[in-house]
């Protein structure tokens, strides 16, 4: 068995994790697959992994704030967020900046107590939005390569096919002091 020292990747991702008050995800590449399902009168068909809402859930029940915040509109997005009974939504979302800016106030968060998890690159300007950058950046496994390369943590499975649960699932142990 091998035993990481204080000093590994590892315990600097569960470090930063720790201190996570706020999490907030992009919804088309994160929590779905990146996908648009149009149909002929204009409609929209979005999927999501039920165990991304349970991952969302399980999250809230430990503590941390949950947003979603897009640059699409979305009403079936709407309604499963309503569902998971997150508040903080922001679709249609011209300014991710400006919504992040709006919630961190209204929750008194810094910085590295926020966790972004993007795919792409308006994900990526919304991290550096923040004068510090968030305390931790995820990326979802088939993000566009810039994201990849900042994050800090990259999930195993793409966006839309479980993702947000590993997220999630970093964030809750890392929160109850478990290590990885």
């Amino acid at each position: 068995m091998t035993f990481l020292d204080d000093h590994s990747p590892a315990r600097a991702v569960d470090a930063r994790a720790a201190a996570i008050r706020l999490a907030v995800f992009d919804v088309d590449g994160v929590m779905t697959d990146g996908r648009l399902y149009l149909d002929a009168d204009g409609g929209e068909t979005k999927t999501m992994h039920v165990r991304d809402g349970l991952g969302l859930k399980r999250l809230q029940a430990a503590g941390v704030a949950v947003a979603a915040i897009s640059g699409r509109p979305s009403e079936a997005v709407a309604r499963r967020m309503d569902e998971l009974d997150i508040t903080r939504v922001h679709l249609a979302c011209d300014d991710k900046a400006g919504a992040l800016a709006e919630i961190r106030r209204e929750l008194s968060v810094t910085d590295h107590e926020i966790a972004i998890m993007g795919d792409d690159l308006p994900d990526l300007a919304l991290a550096e939005s923040l004068s510090d950058g968030p305390g931790l950046l995820l990326a979802v496994a088939d993000a566009v390569v810039e994201l990849r390369r900042a994050a800090h943590w990259i999930s195993s499975a793409p966006g839309g096919a479980g993702a947000v649960r590993e997220a999630c699932e970093l964030i809750i142990s890392a929160r109850s002091g478990r290590q990885r």
